[in-house]
């Protein structure tokens, strides 16, 4: 059985004179493919004086390009929708057998496809030498990146970071912290120089209070959230994103 929940994130910023805004461009509606369904969606913005236009980007995410043609003295943007959350088991997929096993090499064709997802960043010592210390030999794929998002989750401190930008893996790594964000970014530049290609992904985190304490485990929030969220999603031949 699926639950219905509402999200309202607002965004306000007040000026003390008025102000000419530049055009904007908000990216702050899920994307067309994204998992969860969306049952509903819509963005109001103030000054109600303003043209707005709706794109997709080269990615399929959605664009709201925003023109204001007089001074405000406030900027205000309120996102409310409504998610379908049902569970699902994410391992409901069959590989095609030639990336059972990693490592595993895309088809040529697939290969030029996914050129924008395999572009790697700069090799730099931190990021070598936890490559170098990976143990690539032949193993389930799945398994792999099972054990591989375990050993960035013990090697990386999570922390809130509210500074603007996304951390390089040096960074990340040397510092040894990081916020989804920094995390994500490395998690999908280790892939990339392993020859996987990934994109990193930005959205809503919708965190609900269990109805039942759990018996065997963590039982999860102690009360409901939400929040920004960040990660990294790699693609599988057989299971696509």
């Amino acid at each position: 059985m699926s639950i219905h929940v509402a999200l309202r994130h607002v965004t306000h910023y007040r000026y003390d004179r008025l102000v000419n805004l530049s055009p904007h461009v908000v990216r702050l509606r899920p994307a067309p493919h994204c998992r969860t369904p969306i049952l509903s969606y819509s963005l109001n913005i103030e000054p109600a004086g303003h043209f707005i236009n709706w794109q997709q980007d080269p990615f399929s995410n959605y664009l709201a390009r925003l023109v204001f043609p007089e001074k405000t003295g406030e900027f205000k943007i309120t996102v409310d929708l409504v998610a379908e959350m049902s569970v699902f088991n994410p391992f409901d997929f069959f590989l095609e057998p030639s990336a059972e096993q990693f490592p595993f090499a895309y088809s040529p064709e697939l290969s030029h496809e996914l050129q924008p997802y395999l572009a790697k960043g700069e090799l730099t010592p931190a990021l070598k030498a936890f490559i170098d210390g990976l143990d690539l030999t032949p193993v389930g794929t799945v398994n792999f990146l099972v054990a591989l998002n375990q050993k960035i989750h013990h090697a990386i401190r999570y922390l809130i970071r509210l500074e603007p930008g996304v951390q390089t893996p040096e960074e990340t790594l040397t510092l040894a912290s990081g916020s989804c964000r920094d995390s994500g970014w490395l998690l999908a530049q280790v892939l990339r120089h392993l020859g996987l290609a990934t994109r990193f992904v930005s959205g809503y985190l919708i965190q609900l209070k269990p109805d039942v304490k759990s018996l065997d485990g963590p039982s999860g929030a102690e009360a409901d959230f939400t929040d920004l969220h960040a990660w990294c999603e790699v693609y599988l031949p057989g299971a696509g994103w």
